[in-house]
């Protein structure tokens, strides 16, 4: 009787402690992938939103600023997949941290790519693009071939990061594809994120803990869909037999006035306008007014396509949160201890 060999893939993912990564690392687990997550030292350990698997994954200290550290991991993991989600991630604070933001959210890819090449180059790549890059639009829905106009510095380093995957793609021959993903949410996400400073103040209000939120530019729409099915995308671009670049969108857009009167509405609450503060601090330098996507390839040629709607969405989001700040006194703990660095 002759044996039979089962190989498990392999996958390191950069960003494994943020949303995102999370959510990727249990779905890779699902699949029987080992997997692997580069994280940076910290003082206090980044671990809340992979708690729950901690026996399940091995980490590997790395820094995406450091090539010797991206070299030693992926020499050491020998990944069939690698999925880049590290990133300083928080567009106001690429305003504040522009070089920073440049050197981990930009040159950082390059560095990873060059670690893959050198020491696994039979690896398949995925890059966490960004529909910021589209930015300053004249056009939509935008979608794989709609020109690019970032208009942050969190927007300009995902573009570089984005066209040096392209260039390393066809001048080396890596197997390398950008997910270009219009906004996705969860209670995972940051506190600092627009969606979740939402769902977190109207939690703290309906429960008496707080009396207002303050709030930048209600005017600003954007594409919102659910994290846990987004992952589900990255994960089928890499099983497509040819590199490409594919958006993850859910086709409708919302402003961010809508999110927050629909989740004060979902608490019961309908004068939200009394608990608002708009404080022009809040606002960005160059905002992004209208980001709506097409991820009409997506579904022709993996399948896939965004499910949960808009009120689904906020409504699993202030669920959560009234449940997080209902059991503590204290509060939610944050995602993160530094939440937009996601590693």
């Amino acid at each position: 009787m002759g044996w039979v060999s089962t190989v498990t893939k392999r996958a390191l993912i950069t960003g494994i402690t943020g949303q995102d990564g999370s959510y990727l690392a249990e779905l890779l687990l699902s699949k029987g992938y080992e997997v692997f997550g580069l994280v940076r030292r910290l003082s206090a350990p980044n671990q809340m939103n992979v708690r729950h698997l901690i026996d399940r994954l091995e980490f590997l200290d790395g820094d995406m600023m450091d090539q010797s550290s991206l070299n030693a991991a992926v020499k050491q993991v020998q990944p069939d997949e690698v999925y880049n989600l590290a990133a300083q991630s928080f567009v106001a604070t690429s305003f504040v941290q522009p070089v920073v933001t440049g050197e981990m959210t930009g040159l950082g890819v390059v560095r990873l790519l060059e670690a893959v090449r050198a020491f696994a180059p039979g690896a398949r790549v995925y890059q966490a693009s960004s529909s910021e890059m589209f930015g300053k639009v004249d056009r939509e829905p935008q979608d794989e071939q709609t020109p690019f106009h970032p208009r942050s510095p969190y927007g300009v380093a995902k573009l570089y990061a984005h066209w040096a995957c392209v260039n390393h793609r066809e001048a080396y021959g890596v197997f390398v594809a950008n997910g270009i993903l219009f906004n996705h949410e969860s209670p995972r996400r940051g506190l600092e994120f627009v969606t979740r400073k939402i769902s977190s103040g109207v939690a703290r209000i309906h429960l008496g803990l707080a009396k207002s939120i303050s709030l930048g530019n209600l005017d600003a729409r954007r594409d919102w869909g659910y994290a846990p099915e987004y992952v589900e995308l990255m994960w089928r671009t890499l099983q497509h037999k040819e590199p490409d670049d594919f958006v993850g969108a859910t086709g409708e857009s919302h402003s961010v006035r809508d999110f927050v009167k629909e989740a004060f509405r979902h608490v019961g609450i309908e004068d939200w306008e009394t608990h608002v503060v708009v404080d022009e601090r809040h606002f960005r330098p160059a905002e992004v007014y209208n980001l709506r996507g097409d991820s009409s390839k997506a579904k022709s040629l993996l399948g896939w396509e965004a499910k949960t709607r808009f009120k689904d969405l906020l409504g699993i989001m202030v669920d959560a949160d009234v449940k997080a700040w209902g059991e503590r006194e204290e509060g939610p703990v944050r995602s993160g201890s530094v939440a937009h660095l996601e590693y």
